[in-house]
This record gives C-alpha cells, structure tokens and sequence, in this order.
C-alpha cells in the first residue's frame, strides 16, 4: 500500500465503493451509506422517530433494543434527528455480504415514514465498530455450510421440509458463547434473551453488545481507559468443533482532556486486547463528523488536526468550530452552556504475522463539561435623550441558539414577544458574527406606564427604571427558565429649544430659545436657510436666545388670504438638524394686518393692490386683468400687481343703492393665460368704490376677498394608496405583487397621496380607515383602524402614525399621510380572520389657506398625547372625498 507518515499526517486511500439508493418520494430523509455505518438525516419536522418497523418486526428506538439491533437515533439542538445504522444491523438483508440492502418503514407521530437503501461495501477480514450506543465487530469466518441468521429468507425458500431438515443437518450450527476474561458461558439463544447479539452472514459472524454490559470490562491501554468485550463462538457439526474468536475494544470519555479553547481526543496507537502480536503496520487514518470523512482541506478549513505519535493517535478541534453546536442547559434556574460536536475516526491496519487487515471506526460523541454562563443586560440608552421621544435600549445576552424568549413580565402584567410589539416595544433577536449566538434587544419608551420615573431636583436629573423579568425555553426539551433584569438611565433635566412669536402692525417677531441646550441647529425662514446675509437682515441675538425680526411682506412670509383692508400673512421658522437634515422643531405665526389695498379718490379715480397668496404659487401678477382684458396693472413683479383706472373705464360696474353709487371692477386672469400658467385654481379679487350721490367723498364698507377653490372630481384629483415594503418609505410593493404577504408580528407600511396637484395650501386628511376579510369594504367583520382622523380608541396601539418630510419624491408633505398597522392586533377581536385581509379609506381634501376656519388639521399625528382620539373637528359637509382600497395577505 506504501502509504508513509510524515510530520505526524496521514494519507488516505480509498479501499471502498458506497452508493445510496434512494427510493422514497419524501424528500425529508436522505439515506448516506458511510462504509460500514448507515446515516438518515430527518428534518426536524419529522424528528420525533419512535420505532423501525420491518414486515411485523417493530425495533423500539429505545438506547437498550436500538442497541441490540445496531441503531442509534440522535436530535441536536435544532430539533434535527439522525439515525446512524450498522450496515449489519437486524434488519439489513445480504446475500454475498458485498451488497446490503435495507426497506423498511420510520414510525413517526403514529405514521409510517418508507426508507429504502442499498449500500456496496469491500468487507476488511476484521471490521470494528465504535458507536456511542453499542460495540460491534465482524469477522471473516471459513467455516461452510452456515445458515446465515440475518438472511432468515434464504431457508425460508427451501418449501420442502425433509430437504430443509437435511440442509440445517449437513452445516455447522452455533452451540454457544464464552465470554472472556470471566469464562461465562452462554447458548446462543441466552445470548440474545442478555441484549447481545450473536449472528452470522454467508461470509461473516456478527457480535455486538450494548454498551456497558455486565460481560464488557474496562482496560487501561497505553493511559486511556478502553472498555472492552472479548468472545469466543463454536460452532459444531457431528464431531468437529471449532471456535471463532472476536474482540472489540472502544474508547470512554476518559480519553478526553478539556482546556476552555481546546478538545483532545487520545487514541492508542497500538490497541493492545485487538493485536496478537507488537508487529503490524497502518495503513489508512480518517477524520470525520457525523461519521462523514474529512479531506485536508476541510479539517483545515475548520483548524481540526490529527496526530500520531509512537504512543498515540491524538485528535484536537477547537471549542465551537464548525461541525459542532453549542446546547443550552438549566439547573436551579441558571443558565449552563456547553458544547457537542461528533467527531469520526476510522483507521486500517494489518498485522505482519496473520497477514489479515482490520478496520477500526468510532463515532465518538463529545460534550464539554458545563459552564455557567449567567445572562447580562446591557444598557445603550443615551444619557442626554429627551424623555418624551427617548427609548430604554437594552439588550439581553448572550445564548445558544436553543434558547427561544416566549414572554416578558413588567409591573403592568405579562407580555408575549407579539404583544411586546403589538404594544410599541421593537423586541428582536440580534446574531452574533459567527452566527453561534443570540440576543435579544429590546427597546421601551421612556414614557411607557411600565417605566417608573423618580425626579432628582437636587441633581437636575430623572431617573427612569424598568423591572422585567425573561421568561425563556431550552428546545427541544422545552426546559423552561427565567432571568430577572433591571434597566436604569438617569438623564438631565433638559430644557429642550423652544420657538414664540407675537405680531405687531408691520412685523413678525419670532424668538428662539435655546434652553439649557448648545445650539447644534440651523435655522429655516419661510423655507429660506438664515445665511449669515439674512441673518444680518433680521437677527438679534441674546446670551440663550436670537429674535427675528421679519417684515409681514418679506419674501419669507407667506401671505394666506387677502381682504379690502387687511392681509392675512404667515411666517414658517424651523430648526433643522445639521447633520441629518431632520426638523427638530417647527413653528408657525401667522397674523392679520390692517393694509389698505384698494382706494377710492374722489376724482373718480381707484387704485387697487393684488396680492399673490400661497394657494396660487404658479400665478404671474403681472398677467392679472380688470374686467375689460386691455386694462393690465400699471407695476408688477413676483408678489404683487397695482392698478390704477377710473370709475368709468376697464369694465367697471355702476350701481345706484338708495343715495349711494357703487363701483365695482374683477381682476382676475385671462382663461387663455390659465393654462398656459399652469393654474390650476381660480384667481378672483373684486374691488369696489362707494360713493354718496353729489358728494366727493369715498368709504369702504364691502371687503374684497382673494377667491380660491379646490376642485374636488375625481378625473382631476386621484388618491392613491400603497404598501411600503419597510417603515423608510422608499419602495413600495407594485400592483402585480399584490396580494402582499405579511406575517402577524410584522407591521404593515401604509402611504395615501393625493396626485395631479402642485398646490401646497392643499392638504389630504384620513377621515377613516379599515379592514376587511373581504374586497367589499361594507362587508362585515370590520376592524376600525382610523375613526374620524384618530387612532381607534378601542385598540389605539394597532396604528401608528408616521410623519412626513419633503425629500426628493415628496415635494408637498400636506399631499402624504403615512401610518403603519399592527394586523396581529386584528387576531384579537375574533377567531375568524383568514389570511387574507383588504384596508379601506375614506379620505378628504381641504384648503389649509382658507381665510374661514384658519388652518386645515384634524389629523391625530401626536400618538404622546394623552387625549388620544380628540381633535378640533370642522364642517366637513363641502370637503371633497375619495375613497381608496387595497388587499393584502397577512
């Protein structure tokens, strides 16, 4: 064979052939024919395998019959099952001992599972086998004429019972066993009744024991404690006696050494109860796991070695290589952890004076001793977070993947992991980077009622404290345990930044006060960022604070409505985060002041100032008109239009009211000039001139408003609603996608736009939002999401609102609402829910510039506050509505 160790390596050659048929439909179990050893890997779907049933034979996967029969069944901590198998085990059937095939069935929660499997095998004079179960060994025997007990068919097709009678005659026939060292004697049949097993193949006689039998012993063999089973067969025909002798000896788990890094495994080189004599040579050495090779490329891959000494064979793998799992163990309530891993090893050998090879294979499964590893809770809550936005974030850690969190205790009652979420909690399970280990990261609001809340006035700080205790589970054994945990964050007393403003007749004045904060913010006016230019323009700083200064006309404030003597203007300040371009705060002033836009002269003259607000930001004043088309403004530019005419030119309207006249022009713009401008909303101001019959003088009694409408058909406006795929609000699923698959405990991402408007005065609002089981959205049962703008006061934790910011697609913010929704929640209500549900919308528009009603609002956005469900409610009897729909799979 000419194989040669060098360095303390091994060579291997390939003496066998293994081929797996198989032949079962089911793809949950893979048969693998592993030289003499059998491996079925059944997912863990399927893993609770009770028995091996063949024809009326049921083999119990029991450790003491399994073992007999040559079987052994295993779960690792995924809840995975393997079936390791002799290749001689009892129910393998062989004609020439060079094929062996096995069709039989698993039972499995009370069904049959068919396995099939025909493995080639080139049999060693001597084979061995090391299983953690049993110790088995097969020797070539020369006796003829033997009945093979494993192959009980071949008699069984001799019908003729004198011919039978005459062929069992003729052979040799086992009488009994002697066990050495001891000398007992056993039949055959006292044999098997002990739980060994005594059996012969055309070709082989097959013994195998359970481990730790009364017959086997314990050997010290070059310092590693083997146990050993030594025996002696005859056979007898008429006269001639003759005796089969077969040993098997197998390593314990006194052969083990254990550092915190490091498994080694000791192997006599020369295993003495096996060899006759000091003279053989080693032919093959094979690593492997799960009773699988190894080529040196993987076991480099994975930093397992092997070595051979003069003494020794000396395997060594690294605690938690690949290959291996760490398993969870409980004891009094603390957390154990240690780790498996079944490493193979599989040697040829031949002794120079019997010329006969032997090959010796142990399976050889190995756990560290258990090591205490209680859990910690790690807190990365920030010291400086404002509590009425902050989180607790912490995280529990670390564990075997085995550990499964099934519930959380706070002061307020037990939550499950979906309840946890359902409430507000973002509970999820973090990896570590070798994927070997779990934790689990919560995070509470700070203002969650669970959260006690103790004010140091003294030290200018609050503390905030969360008690919880961890129910956690072991799989598969579904050992239960607990761990006790205490959050804690101490904050300062943070006097966050603040905005107030106050009006008088020509500006706006607006001071922003820094609180006990640095002023880590820039400043936006009217959507203009306050430059240093502009900030010389209108800025007046303080030692904690810097006032604005604005003009109510200033290019930065927005006029909102228009009257015949007064504006109505506006003025937007925001703080914005530098670095992340986030509004940290925002605050509006608007205010009304008395301006005089028309006048009347009582030379029959009239001036009159148009103004362009902010539901009309396409409008050019320049464009604008009197009545009569020919009559344009004498001044414009972007803002403003001035006019001047008389009483009797341009259109204007004459009207005799009892001793008054009055005069009346429109300016307005040309339905020509509409489109070309891109307006999509009317521009309508009427002015008018009271004058008393023979008198010169000119009054004001009737305002003139700036008229502005949204229209509300649905070929001009559409609303449509979407599914984000997660809560950034960037992709969204398309239509050929739907129905969209969720699972319960994640949340739904839902956006509402209102398209086809450029008007930024116009804003979308939810009036009332649902879901359904079916497409008709009267169907019932129904689930109330948004009842008039608010969350639903019967389950207020199902929808959260999320707010709005321009960007690069959201041009008008006013035009968006976004919400997320909980559908676990929805399971809450009643038994009925399918997988399939659909989400309805009833919506409206209204014009947040309209002088009647200031601001349009009624959107529920601030879930801190605590009247949830209230809002200012308007007339909403002309707001135009649309109704959205849309159907998901949860």
């Amino acid at each position: 064979m000419g194989c040669l160790f060098e360095s303390g390596w091994f060579c291997i050659l390939m003496v066998s052939v293994c081929v797996a048929q198989q032949t079962s439909s089911t793809n949950y179990h893979k048969p693998e024919c592993l030289g003499n050893v059998v491996r079925l890997l059944v997912d863990s779907l399927f893993a609770e395998v009770h028995g091996v049933v063949n024809d009326s034979k049921v083999i119990e996967l029991m450790p003491s019959q399994a073992a007999q029969c040559g079987f052994r069944w295993k779960v690792d901590h995924m809840g995975n099952g393997t079936l390791f198998a002799s290749l001689l085990n009892c129910l393998s059937h062989s004609m020439d001992d060079k094929t062996l095939n096995l069709a039989t069935q698993l039972r499995l929660h009370g069904k049959l599972m068919p396995v099939d499997y025909t493995c080639s095998y080139t049999w060693a004079s001597r084979e061995i086998l090391c299983d953690d179960n049993y110790m088995e060994v097969s020797v070539r025997r020369m006796l003829p004429d033997i009945q093979s007990s494993l192959e009980h068919h071949v008699a069984a097709r001799i019908s003729n019972p004198r011919k039978r009678a005459k062929a069992a005659a003729s052979g040799y026939k086992m009488r009994k066993v002697v066990f050495s060292p001891s000398n007992k004697v056993m039949k055959v049949d006292e044999v098997q009744r002990n739980g060994y097993t005594i059996a012969n193949t055309p070709t082989r006689l097959v013994v195998r024991s359970p481990c730790g039998k009364e017959e086997t012993y314990l050997q010290n063999v070059a310092g590693v404690p083997m146990k050993v089973l030594s025996t002696s067969t005859f056979f007898e025909q008429k006269w001639l006696v003759t005796r089969v002798d077969a040993a098997v000896a197998c390593p314990t788990q006194g052969s083990l050494a254990f550092t915190p890094e490091l498994i080694s495994w000791y192997l006599p080189r020369h295993i003495d109860p096996l060899f006759s004599s000091d003279a053989f040579t080693l032919l093959e050495l094979y690593m492997g796991i799960d009773g699988k090779r190894l080529d040196r490329k993987e076991m480099a891959a994975r930093k397992y070695s092997v070595s051979v000494t003069e003494i020794h064979i000396i395997v060594e793998i690294p605690v938690g290589a690949v290959g291996g799992y760490y398993k969870s163990y409980v004891q009094d309530n603390q957390y154990f952890s240690s780790y498996a891993i079944e490493p193979m090893l599989e040697m040829l050998w031949i002794e120079e004076d019997a010329h006969e090879d032997t090959r010796y294979k142990v399976l050889f499964p190995i756990t560290t001793p258990p090591v205490a590893r209680p859990p910690l809770v790690i807190n990365y809550t920030p010291l400086d977070a404002d509590p009425e936005q902050a989180v607790l974030v912490f995280k529990l850690g670390s564990f075997n993947l085995d550990v499964e969190l099934l519930s959380v205790t706070l002061s307020t009652g037990v939550l499950t992991v979906a309840e946890c979420k359902a409430r507000g909690f973002n509970l999820h399970e973090e990896m570590s980077e070798d994927n070997l280990l779990k934790s689990f990261t919560m995070t509470v609001p700070f203002m969650d009622p669970a959260v006690s809340r103790e004010n140091r006035p003294e030290q200018a700080v609050t503390s905030f404290t969360l008690n919880l205790i961890y129910g956690l589970v072991v799989q598969p054994e579904n050992t239960p345990f607990s761990h006790s945990a205490s959050v804690n964050a101490v904050l300062m007393n943070v006097v966050p930044h603040s905005i107030t403003g106050v009006c008088d007749e020509e500006n706006f004045y607006v001071t922003v006060n820094y609180g006990n904060q640095a002023p880590l913010f820039e400043v936006m006016v009217g959507g203009w960022l306050l430059t240093p230019d502009l900030a010389e323009q209108y800025v007046t700083e303080g030692e904690s604070r810097i006032t604005l200064t604005v003009p109510f006309s200033a290019p930065q404030a927005a006029f909102e409505a228009v009257h015949f003597s007064t504006v109505r203007s506006r003025l937007d300040v925001a703080l914005l985060n530098p670095f992340t371009n986030v509004t940290m705060k925002d605050f509006s002033l608007g205010c009304t002041f008395i301006k005089t836009l028309t006048e009347c002269f009582s030379n029959g003259t009239m001036t009159a100032l148009a103004v362009k607000v902010e539901s009309t930001p396409n409008l050019n004043p320049g464009l604008l008109t009197l009545t009569d088309r020919t009559c344009g403004p004498i001044y414009s530019d972007d803002r403003f239009a001035y006019f001047h005419f008389t009483v009797n030119s341009c259109g204007t309207t004459r009207q005799f009211i009892e001793n008054l006249v009055l005069y009346e022009n429109v300016i307005s713009l040309p339905d020509e000039l509409k489109i070309i401008s891109g307006l999509d909303k009317e521009y309508h101001l009427k002015v008018s001139c009271y004058y008393k019959i023979n008198n010169t003088l000119a009054y004001h009694s009737k305002p003139c408003n700036v008229m502005s409408s949204v229209e509300a058909e649905t070929g001009q406006l559409l609303v449509v609603m979407r599914i984000a795929r997660d809560a950034s609000y960037e992709t969204f699923h398309q239509v050929e996608e739907h129905p969209v698959v969720r699972h319960l405990r994640r949340p739904l991402h839902i956006e509402v736009e209102l398209t086809r408007s450029t008007d930024p005065g116009v804003e979308l609002v939810l009036e009332h939002c649902w879901a359904t089981l079916d497409k008709d959205r009267n169907s019932k049962p129904r689930w109330n999401l948004i009842v008039d703008g608010c969350e639903s006061p019967e389950n207020p934790y199902r929808v959260v609102f999320n707010p709005v910011a321009a960007d690069a697609r959201v041009h008008f913010p006013s035009h968006f609402k976004r919400f997320q929704v909980y559908i676990a929640a929805l399971n809450e209500d009643t038994a009925t829910l399918t997988d399939k549900i659909f989400v309805h919308c009833d919506v409206y528009i209204c014009d947040s510039n309209s002088p009647i009603g200031g601001r349009c609002g009624g959107q529920c956005v601030n879930q801190a506050n605590t009247k949830r469900g209230q809002r200012h409610v308007e007339d909403t009897a002309t707001k135009p509505r649309l109704y959205v729909s849309s159907g998901l799979l949860g």
